[in-house]
């Protein structure tokens, strides 16, 4: 089985989180067309791994930084609209990590 046959849930956040017989249970929202959040999915993670993955997604989000910070300046960004000596950031389109 590959991941492709896996379903796939895309969220803007989390509604709310439980625990119950040691396994958390991250209700994850995505915002509707009013803006307000509803519920997307539900993750449910062995709490002796949710430490790991709280971990994996804290290094993610340094990674993602660290790659932002090195981004070269956005085309098209007007002379002093970033403090002097610092370039706007540029969100790539799509890149990995983790050995992808």
């Amino acid at each position: 089985m590959s991941l492709t046959d896996k379903p796939a849930v895309f969220a803007d956040g989390i509604m709310d989180a439980s625990v119950h017989y040691g396994v958390a249970r991250i209700t994850l929202a995505q915002l509707g067309p009013d803006g307000k959040a509803q519920p997307s999915g539900q993750m449910m993670v062995p709490l002796v791994q949710l430490p790991a993955m709280a971990n994996a997604l804290a290094a993610l989000v340094r990674q993602i930084e660290a790659k932002l910070k090195d981004a070269p300046a956005q085309p098209g960004a007007q002379a002093g609209a970033t403090p002097a000596g610092e370039a706007p950031a540029a969100m790539p389109g799509a890149f990995t990590f983790g050995g992808r």
